[in-house]
């Protein structure tokens, strides 16, 4: 498995924002994940990265602990959070180059930067300042830095926020293509995305798992009414 997540709890103080989480990820799956705000899906998100150590359980990576083998475990993931960090002063070339560099590609990084800058369709804005871009396009260029060191699990939170339909689109098919060999975990509020892009659907609600299982299971139930029925929603 790729993902392997067994018993995660994570206390914010007292306030309990995972309670006992676990599922399993295997290679070629887009799994979407999804849940109301506050539901715990960034805090997984974050803990599966690296970013947050959980308060009890764990979370396996290509084999590797997320805590006890931290920095071998981020090595196989390319992540985009959900608030998309940039350095906005550098040019996208120079920026994608520079986190090759950091990932460890050395003389390859700006070829490597080159082929993922076509991948997510960013070419006519390669050589713009990152501050200059749209919130879209500035979306990508966090898609494309996930993408750098060809990683085998990818993590993104709302991978399609701030992109025009047309954009949308485009970074749904290309998600979908990634997904054929690696294993993809996305969190979204959109059913759409899921729909289109997911082969599996895990709901989270208050930091519980309600809901866990192939898309092709809701036997013509619509996933928003699946959404509504497991989360209480009205």
């Amino acid at each position: 498995m790729s993902i392997v997540v067994e018993n995660i709890t994570r206390f914010y103080g007292t306030q309990k924002a995972l309670n006992n989480v676990s599922f399993n990820i295997s290679k070629g799956q887009v799994t979407g994940l999804l849940g109301p705000n506050g539901a715990g899906k960034s805090t997984l998100m974050k803990i599966l990265t690296g970013y947050l150590p959980p308060s009890s359980g764990k979370a396996l990576v290509c084999g590797l602990s997320i805590t006890a083998q931290s920095l071998e475990a981020r090595r196989h993931i390319g992540y985009l959070p959900e608030h998309n960090p940039l350095y906005t002063d550098l040019y996208v070339r120079e920026y994608l180059e520079l986190m090759g560099r950091l990932q460890g590609l050395g003389s390859k990084a700006l070829q490597r930067a080159d082929e993922v800058i076509e991948l997510t369709e960013i070419t006519p804005e390669r050589h713009k300042q990152i501050g200059q871009l749209s919130k879209g396009y500035r979306q990508r260029v966090g898609l494309a830095q996930a993408l750098l060191h060809e990683p085998e699990v990818l993590i993104l939170d709302e991978p399609t926020s701030g992109l025009d339909p047309n954009q949308i689109v485009s970074i749904r098919q290309l998600i979908t293509s990634l997904g054929a060999d690696r294993t993809v975990l996305l969190s979204t509020h959109i059913m759409q995305e899921v729909e289109a892009m997911c082969n599996r659907v895990i709901i989270i609600n208050k930091g519980n798992t309600v809901v866990d299982q192939p898309m092709n299971n809701l036997n013509g139930q619509s996933l928003e009414t699946l959404f509504r029925e497991a989360t209480n929603v009205q």
